[in-house]
């Protein structure tokens, strides 16, 4: 039996599942992710990715950062793939309880999941910073340069920006889902950006599955460990 049967037969015979994802669920969607040669990091921008999507050149730079963000960051378009589909449908079957993302693409709710924990928080909500009334995604698309509340306030992607903390009632609610799981799956993701990753630790299990294309830091900890696209493992399930 190889590694995606001996997935799949685990799959079927538990019913506390939590999955933890990264960029590699929404590549399928035609989001790019960061690391990638055709990801975000190497292509040719004035100042680095990293860089712009941080907070203190949020604060210095509204206007590049716009730039960057509509251009780069928004998908409005874009359609769940097999991966969120699946997992979606794993939810409604009542095997999967959560899911742990550090996309900010909401398509795990468009495909149909509804416990879903956004790390990174998501482009689909915007709030003003000064009323903190709360925007769609139209709001930022359809705005010249910086987009600005009806009071006057700069508005602000709901997303967590480099040099910024992660939301705690999101970091406990993943770690008490990732603490009860029968079984942790970890999909499409690095496994480089921490405090994110780290969240791993929190795992008790022995049902700790790794799905990635390249190699992690915690391959070896994985009881099943199975490098290969996502898309080609959950298809499985639909």
């Amino acid at each position: 039996m190889n590694n995606v049967d001996k997935f799949i037969k685990l799959v079927h015979e538990c019913d506390n599942i939590v999955f933890f994802g990264g960029a590699g669920v929404s590549t399928e969607s035609g989001i790019p992710d960061f690391r990638s040669p055709d990801g975000l990091y190497n292509q040719k921008y004035k100042y680095p990715p990293e860089t712009i999507i941080s907070h203190s050149f949020y604060q210095r730079y509204p206007e590049e950062f716009y730039r960057f963000y509509k251009d780069k960051m928004l998908y409005p378009d874009a359609k769940p793939g097999i991966t969120h589909l699946a997992l979606a449908k794993l939810e409604k079957e009542g095997k999967l309880k959560a899911v742990v993302t550090q996309n900010i693409d909401g398509l795990h709710q468009k495909a149909g999941s509804s416990n879903v924990i956004e790390l990174h928080g998501s482009v689909l909500r915007n709030y003003c910073e000064r009323c903190h009334k709360f925007y769609g995604i139209d709001k930022i698309i359809n705005s010249e340069g910086i987009p600005m509340c009806d009071c006057g306030g700069r508005i602000k992607p709901d997303v967590v920006l480099y040099e910024e903390g992660l939301d705690d009632n999101n970091v406990t609610n993943a770690v008490n889902c990732i603490k009860q799981a029968d079984m942790l799956i970890v999909g499409g993701t690095s496994l480089g950006v921490y405090p994110a990753a780290g969240l791993i630790d929190y795992y008790r299990g022995d049902k700790l599955v790794l799905i990635n294309k390249s190699a992690t830091p915690y391959d070896n900890r994985a009881d099943i460990l199975i490098n290969a696209p996502l898309a080609d493992v959950f298809k499985n399930f639909m």
